[in-house]
């Protein structure tokens, strides 16, 4: 017989296998069964595994060991938690309600079977009691003793058999006797005991007459079968990554070349390994590779979840594996959905949840958020359920800008102060127009921020508590720009958009003015690197490639393993989540449909209602269009730059433009006129002309009257072509 203490014979990976791919296999810690193995043989040099006894056994206790060390949770992670303690109580009860109503409504066919295995049951019953009462276990015993001939033995035999059947013989009539007696007194009993006698004598019956394998009851939950993950387990999956590294590295010293700085244990419905990896070796090469990575467990991909903690070092990997794929797990209903009443978004938001089904929540004050990926992934959806729970705070205003025009978010047109929607360059502009007046209102703010008293004002921002104080103005604002790819490059406003959305991210923090920016591009071009950087929470969906990936998640995310390119196809909804906690984390967002958002809408605009806070498109006002459209700047140019005039300086420029037209262009800076001018190929240079205060000449910026009347034709022929 082949012995586990034999290595030379005996395969533990293939014992291991067979363990894993045997569904009716008995439950066994190979990883105990080698520690086994190694106390039995002191001379065997084999690993010490992680997960056995021998491994959690510090060989050293001393005063330093005990203090680095890292003191695990007395309460486990959903006894902490208020929300996931209610979360755990209430799927208690629902499970026990399900069961007791599953099993309730088979109760006739449960009585049914009793009632067809009780003569079964009650042959079983007779049958057991004249054994036990003419002690027939012990003929066997008996008859042996005889044929080898040992007489005293058998006489001691028989007279304990005789001793006990007499005894038996006369519990047994007692209790024939008492149940002769009973089953008579049962004519003269309540009709209700009549009824309820037989039923438990039924019942008893068809329990005992119950065949081994046909259980009473059918099963109201299907528990799926999942392996145990051990660190053999894991130590196999990464070698079949293809890292050089991790090979040449289990190559040479075995197993120990993976070490695990924890016992792996369970976390939620998975379980977690704390890994370092071979040195040279990064969490983002294994990252990468998270395909594969899920075939060497034998796992769906949407259980396997590996993360990098580049904050302890690049080669620390964080691995949960979950019981069940994340994409198939139902998804958990937003926690808003069933509040009464308002939301103050003083509060963290419930934005989504883990892999392990935690609810990870955001706060939406003193930050911005940038949500990026690919088309069809779940941008606009991440973008709604923060808005929508700004829309449930009746002291904040809305301002929400759709450049796709898709109608995501059409819901919120009935509580935003300011809405548009659509590719066109009217809602472009619309967008710059509010970029425009939130710069403004950034001063405002501030200004207001710096006449209060410190008492009041300590930190220089606006508090929940001076959110709700209406005359200062200082509610939240929160502005929504989704698919701001559409505005940032845009030929003519572009430009001058980026550079305002990069003011206000930068000052409105502290000011309670609060961007969500989506995009579904981000590139250089379509996304300021001024925007990105400066965005104090981003969520990043599925992305193709590196570049994308950092102008979403930061600088170096890649690099230290955060990569949302891992997600696959199946990830809708799923993204990378960093500054809302210390470490990134992989989050799953709620998903509001259509009809669920309308009604919370409903619910918010009833809100504002009684607050008396429902202003701006939401009540019909329509925003203030702008004066200076786009087709008669050029024409406004040469009005008020004679054909005299060769050129002029941009600055005096402004001035004429706006005695012109104040209400269009009082504001107009000489950057904003520029700005103006690139699209139609117009670019400023030094121009000769005279100070009209000091009468002196000197060069400054300005403009050739020639390129304007060309322009002007180049324009013109346009709208001829399309005219024709």
């Amino acid at each position: 017989m082949t012995s586990p203490h034999d290595d030379d014979r005996f395969d533990w990976q293939a014992a291991e296998r067979d363990f894993t791919d045997s569904p009716d296999a008995e439950v066994v810690d190979l990883d105990a069964a080698r520690a086994a193995r190694n106390t039995a043989d002191p001379d065997d040099d084999g690993p010490v595994l992680v997960d056995s006894p021998a491994a959690q056994c510090s060989p050293r206790f001393t005063l330093d060991t005990v203090r680095t060390g890292r003191r695990r949770p007395i309460l486990p992670a959903w006894l902490r938690s208020r929300a996931e303690l209610v979360d755990m109580m209430r799927w208690a009860v629902g499970h026990l309600l399900y069961t007791t109503a599953y099993h309730a409504t088979r109760l006739p066919k449960y009585v049914g079977k009793l009632a067809l295995r009780a003569p079964a049951g009650a042959w079983r019953l007779a049958c057991g009691a004249i054994r036990w009462v003419f002690d027939w276990e012990g003929e066997q015993l008996r008859q042996a003793t005889s044929q080898t001939r040992e007489g005293e033995l058998y006489l001691k035999l028989s007279r304990q058999r005789d001793r006990r059947v007499r005894w038996r013989g006369i519990v047994a009539t007692l209790s024939l006797s008492l149940s002769l007696t009973g089953g008579l007194a049962m004519l003269w009993a309540p009709t209700w005991a009549q009824w309820a006698v037989p039923a438990l004598l039924v019942t008893l019956c068809g329990l005992a007459g119950q065949p081994a394998d046909k259980p009473l009851l059918d099963t109201a939950v299907v528990v799926p079968r999942v392996a145990r993950l051990t660190s053999d387990v894991v130590v196999r999956a990464l070698a079949v990554l293809g890292i050089s590294g991790i090979s040449q590295a289990i190559a040479k010293q075995g197993n120990r070349a993976i070490a695990f700085t924890a016992p792996i244990t369970r976390d939620g419905p998975g379980w977690r390994a704390d890994i370092d990896l071979p040195p040279g070796v990064t969490a983002g090469d294994v990252i990468e590779r998270r395909d594969r990575l899920a075939a060497g467990l034998t796992r769906p991909l949407g259980c396997v979840w590996p993360e990098g903690q580049p904050e302890v070092h690049p080669g620390r990997l964080l691995l949960w594996v979950g019981d069940q794929d994340m994409a198939a797990t139902p998804a958990k209903p937003w926690p808003l959905l069933k509040t009464a009443g308002g939301f103050d978004l003083g509060r963290p938001v419930p934005f989504g949840t883990d892999p392990r089904g935690r609810v990870i929540s955001i706060d939406l004050p003193y930050t911005n958020l940038l949500i990026g990926s690919i088309p069809g992934y779940g941008k606009t959806a991440a973008t709604q359920v923060p808005v929508l729970a700004a829309a449930l705070d009746p002291y904040a205003e809305l301002w929400c800008f759709d450049f796709k025009g898709t109608g995501g978010l059409d819901p919120l047109e009935k509580v935003s102060a300011r809405y548009a929607s659509g590719q066109d360059d009217d809602t472009a502009e619309q967008g710059l127009l509010a970029l425009r007046e939130l710069r403004k209102e950034c001063q405002r703010r501030a200004a207001v921020l710096k006449g209060l008293p410190k008492a009041v004002c300590p930190d220089n921002k606006v508090t929940p508590e001076l959110a709700r104080r209406k005359k200062l103005g200082l509610h939240w604002l929160v502005v929504a720009l989704d698919e701001v790819q559409e505005l940032f490059s845009h030929a003519e406003f572009g430009k001058e958009a980026g550079e305002l959305a990069e003011k206000v991210i930068k000052l409105g923090r502290a000011l309670g003015v609060i961007l969500i920016v989506a995009t579904q591009r981000p590139d250089a071009k379509s996304l300021p690197t001024g925007v990105s950087a400066n965005a104090g929470t981003r969520f990043c969906l599925r992305v193709m490639g590196q570049i994308e990936n950092d102008m979403i998640l930061g600088t170096s995310a890649y690099k230290n393993g955060i990569r949302a390119t891992m997600f696959a196809k199946k990830d809708k909804g799923v993204g990378y989540l960093v500054g809302a906690a210390d470490d990134a984390q992989i989050v799953r967002t709620f998903y509001v449909d259509g009809p669920t958002a309308e009604k919370i809408t409903d619910r918010a605009r009833a809100l504002r209602e009684a607050a008396g806070t429902l202003t701006g498109h939401a009540i019909g006002q329509v925003a203030p269009t702008p004066a200076a459209r786009r087709d008669t700047l050029l024409d406004d140019i040469l009005t008020v730059v004679p054909a005299t005039e060769a050129k002029v300086w941009t600055e005096t420029l402004t001035e004429r433009l706006a005695e012109l037209n104040p209400e269009a262009y009082g504001d107009l800076t000489r950057d904003q006129l520029t700005a103006a001018l690139k699209p139609y190929g117009i670019t400023t240079g030094q121009v000769w002309g005279t100070d009209p205060t000091t009468g002196k000449g000197a060069n400054r910026r300005g403009i050739d009257r020639t390129d304007i009347t060309n322009a002007v034709a180049e324009r013109n022929k346009r709208r001829g072509d399309k005219a024709a």
